[in-house]
């Protein structure tokens, strides 16, 4: 499958320390929804749902990589997995923890809108998923 992403070249990503994502490696890029477009193979893609039903995580039916999902703190957008990015398109990458294990407790006191998670949009470019 290919995607594309609209964000900066210098990120700011999160890496969460609940169990689905320390399994599976995943590192959070946060985008509006907007900013993420299948170019093929979306056939081959898949969703699971756990928990409170909320969060749809996206996986490959082939070969089981998750790219990206729609989080449960912004179901309108998407977390997209920093490691399925071409690495040559991003300059500079900040990584934040966030403690999944304790979301709720960690979200509320995160004290924001989500919507301030997202990159600043002014310099985009379209990133290609390898």
């Amino acid at each position: 499958m290919k995607f594309y992403v609209n964000a900066p070249r210098e990120l700011s990503a999160v890496r969460c320390n609940c169990s689905i994502c320390q399994m599976s490696g995943f590192v959070h890029l946060l985008v509006p929804g907007d900013k993420l477009r299948i170019e093929c193979g979306e056939e081959f893609l898949t969703t699971y749902q756990f928990n409170k039903n909320i969060a749809r995580h996206t996986f490959c039916r082939l070969c089981g990589v998750k790219p990206f999902y729609r989080p449960r703190s912004n179901p309108s957008g998407y977390s997209v997995n920093i490691r399925c990015l071409d690495r040559k398109t991003i300059e500079h990458l900040r990584i934040s923890e966030f403690d999944g294990a304790h979301w709720e407790q960690a979200f509320l006191s995160m004290q924001q809108d989500p919507e301030s998670c997202f990159e600043d949009q002014r310099s985009e470019l379209e990133w290609r998923a390898q």
